[in-house]
């Protein structure tokens, strides 16, 4: 009985697997076609927007002062 329900429940998990497989490859099969065949996908479904990078002040360095570092 054991034997059966373990049989049933790695089955239940394989056609699981095997749905969610299919569904994956019939969005992007055809991106992962045209990248095995070395060429660029046609339409870009993702646009990148420019990006601004700034740069970090200057954090200035504390020193601290000598009655603060006998106490440490």
């Amino acid at each position: 009985m054991i034997a059966a329900l373990g049989t049933l429940a790695f089955l239940t998990t394989l056609w699981t697997l095997v749905v969610v497989g299919a569904a994956i490859l019939e969005e992007s099969g055809g991106k992962i076609a045209a990248a095995l065949k070395g060429q660029s996908t046609r339409q870009s479904a993702l646009r990148v927007a420019p990006v601004r990078l700034r740069m970090r002040a200057r954090t200035r360095i504390m020193r601290a002062e000598p009655r603060w570092r006998a106490a440490a």
